[in-house]
């Protein structure tokens, strides 16, 4: 359910699960972090993109498996997600062609840039189903929008692509055929010759010992949800919404 191929050098990691708008599994989230990992050290690729297919980036966590599993087991699995970015001695650019949704939005906080397409959008509903972030989004949020953070959250927030420039969710918005090119031209750019990204890499992106006290924070919350109930009571309100 996702594909890698190295493109004019650089690894582009595509999701392909359209019918399910690329909902991850758990199997599919080991899959992005071991990707990620193989492509990360700079020997096959001078950079990642991460991309979607149909009409949406991913929506996220697929709660209809993630219903009745270990709540605290599918946390650390996007936590892999992006201790295995920030990990990597390359640029991480996603190329967000479109609805980019919960676990999946946070995802890309931590990438090193973010394209859109026009019918991007960012939405983070897990407050209103009762779940809580995971992906240290916690931390990476408020670097990217500041104050806004807590009220996106709590809004459940859903940005359209323009909105979500606005906010410093998107850096750039391109039209969908040029989207993947756009995001490999931007790898090119940082990793010409001579040039340092790999040191600024490590001393720009948010530091491990921060995203890692972010992790543990967001666990807890995790087992909070979990042992009230709200979490589980959200996800099958979720579920029955969908199937009704």
């Amino acid at each position: 359910m996702i594909d890698v191929t190295v493109r004019d050098e650089v690894a582009v990691i595509t999701l392909r699960r359209p019918d399910k708008l690329n909902a991850l599994t758990a199997g599919m989230r080991r899959q992005l972090a071991a990707a990620v990992r193989s492509h990360g050290d700079g020997k096959a690729a001078r950079g990642i993109v991460v991309t979607g297919t149909g009409r949406a980036f991913s929506a996220g966590e697929d709660i209809n498996e993630a219903a009745g599993q270990s709540l605290l087991d599918e946390v650390e699995l996007f936590h892999d997600l992006t201790r295995a970015v920030l990990e990597t001695q390359v640029p991480v650019v996603g190329a967000v062609n479109g609805l980019a949704v919960g676990g999946a939005a946070e995802w890309t906080l931590c990438f090193d840039s973010r394209i859109g397409t026009p019918s991007a959008e960012y939405f983070l509903p897990e407050n209103h189903i009762g779940l809580s972030v995971s992906n240290a989004s916690s931390h990476l949020l408020r670097r990217l929008v500041g104050g806004r953070a807590l009220r996106l959250v709590l809004d459940s927030a859903r940005l359209s692509a323009a909105e979500a420039q606005s906010a410093g969710l998107l850096d750039e918005i391109v039209e969908p055929d040029t989207l993947v090119a756009t995001a490999i031209g931007l790898v090119h750019r940082w990793t010409l010759p001579g040039t340092a990204t790999a040191v600024h890499l490590r001393l720009l992106r948010p530091s491990l010992e921060e995203v890692e006290r972010a992790f543990a924070a967001e666990t807890e919350a995790a087992r909070q949800v979990e042992e009230t109930g709200i979490a589980q009571a959200g996800m099958e309100r979720f579920i029955n919404r969908r199937t009704a």
